[in-house]
């Protein structure tokens, strides 16, 4: 392996490490207002919305909006619509997961 694949796998080890650190956090804190804040810190105006947007997409598509509507509805790409459906047909999806999590709230 030379410096240059070394170097690149050490920085991918490393941002999965810091993904995997930030996931356990988020996990182990139960206070919104605190995830709320470091969300603000760590993202743009900008990818906040693009967050929050893309949940607001796999919600839509769950209550059985079509693609279209919703890219209409919210200015959205079919592309990022079509992921989203994808990722809810998942039998393990994450996405299913949260949102019956959503429903307890």
């Amino acid at each position: 392996m030379n410096n240059n694949e070394l170097q690149n796998k050490e920085k991918t080890e490393a941002l999965e490490k810091s993904l995997s650190e930030m996931c356990s956090l988020l996990a182990k804190n139960n206070d919104t207002k605190t995830i709320r804040d470091f969300f603000e810190c760590l993202f743009t105006p900008a990818e906040l919305k693009d967050f929050a947007t893309r949940w607001l997409l796999v919600k839509e598509i769950d209550n059985g909006t079509t693609q279209r509507e919703i890219a209409r509805k919210f200015g959205m790409s079919l592309c990022k619509i079509t992921r989203g459906s994808r990722e809810l047909k998942k039998p393990d999806s994450a996405f299913r997961r949260f949102l019956e999590l959503a429903k307890e709230l």
